[in-house]
């Protein structure tokens, strides 16, 4: 489906949960975040029949994500639901991969074909100092079992933080000359506590891959759901991507929507506006009215964010539209 820009509307991120199991600085506070109730959230029933008429209008590509997506229980179970919904081409999962190693076989039978694993650090005092725990043995273990699997696209998401990991990007980077991972640099997006962290852009971060790596060529095409641009260093099994939602704006080519876990479905990160579509649900409305709803909101997903500038545009302008809560809330 178009969007009001002439956008082509795609991809569908999906949380399933709010909870989850670091309590990583740039995420959530140390106590953690009040946490939504068990029925607050949307069931495995309802998350598929909102999949499936997304579907009928061009979705094609889910990604399931939290909070922390595995620690929901049965989670390959909807993975299965989902890859077997006419229309629905990749189902994909964003995980910390503290919980990947026990899980990975019965998703990858269910039908996972990409796994991204958010890995900020190989440095285990460090690890423990960003996520407030002491589990960098177990999300390595988790990378390790994604890898046994050829068939399974792998990457590595580490949000690029000055002054706190920049000595670990080579390290993290080095996976994808080794083995074949594509590594991604991920610029922090100024929303909830990560606004006050300060941002590694993409040029900083390149400027220092390339002291150790020498220059990289630019690749051109698309090499997942998402936004990022790739490179290729000299000698890499893997590809080195970017993912600079503030140094490199991207939205003139937003192919995505998001489904919180309580049921929101959000057309832009920044901005609060959506439709509520647990209460479309369990008041009773029709498919039909329900699929009108979504039709509404992509078709309404704003031109662009403003990360970068104090003032919006347009009808944007209303800084009571800007997004207030946390991203442990919205969906990684």
């Amino acid at each position: 489906m178009l969007d009001q820009y002439g956008r082509t509307i795609e991809y569908l991120r999906v949380s399933v949960t709010d909870r989850c199991n670091l309590r990583c600085r740039y995420c959530m506070p140390e106590e953690g975040v009040e946490l939504l109730q068990h029925e607050q959230i949307l069931s495995y029933d309802e998350i598929e029949r909102i999949v499936r008429l997304c579907a009928k209008m061009g979705i094609s590509k889910v990604k399931l994500t939290g909070g922390e997506p595995l620690v929901r229980k049965g989670l390959s179970s909807l993975l299965r639901r989902l890859k077997r919904i006419d229309g629905i081409e990749d189902v994909t999962l964003t995980t910390n991969g503290v919980l990947l190693e026990s899980q990975i076989d019965d998703l990858v039978e269910a039908g996972l074909t990409a796994v991204n694993i958010s890995l900020d650090t190989l440095d285990r005092a460090q690890y423990e100092e960003l996520t407030r725990r002491d589990q960098l043995e177990e999300a390595l273990r988790g990378l390790e079992a994604a890898l046994s699997y050829p068939q399974l696209q792998v990457k590595i998401n580490c949000v690029t933080l000055l002054g706190k990991n920049e000595e670990q990007w080579t390290k993290l980077a080095a996976f994808a000359k080794e083995k074949p991972v594509d590594v991604r640099f991920i610029e922090m997006m100024p929303i909830g506590i990560g606004q006050s962290d300060p941002n590694g852009s993409q040029k900083i971060v390149y400027d220092h891959l390339v002291q150790v790596f020498g220059e990289a060529r630019n690749l051109s095409g698309r090499f997942g759901n998402g936004p990022a641009v790739y490179k290729q260093f000299p000698e890499f099994k893997g590809k080195i991507g970017f993912i600079s939602a503030v140094s490199h704006q991207f939205c003139d080519g937003c192919n995505r929507i998001r489904l919180t876990a309580d049921g929101f479905l959000k057309p832009c990160l920044q901005y609060s506006t959506g439709k509520d579509l647990k209460e479309l649900l369990r008041s009773g409305k029709s498919d039909q009215e329900i699929f009108e709803a979504i039709k509404e909101t992509i078709y309404r997903k704003p031109r662009s964010h403003q990360f970068k500038n104090s003032e919006n545009e347009g009808h944007m302008c209303d800084t009571k539209q800007m997004e207030q809560r946390k991203m442990s809330s919205i969906g990684g």
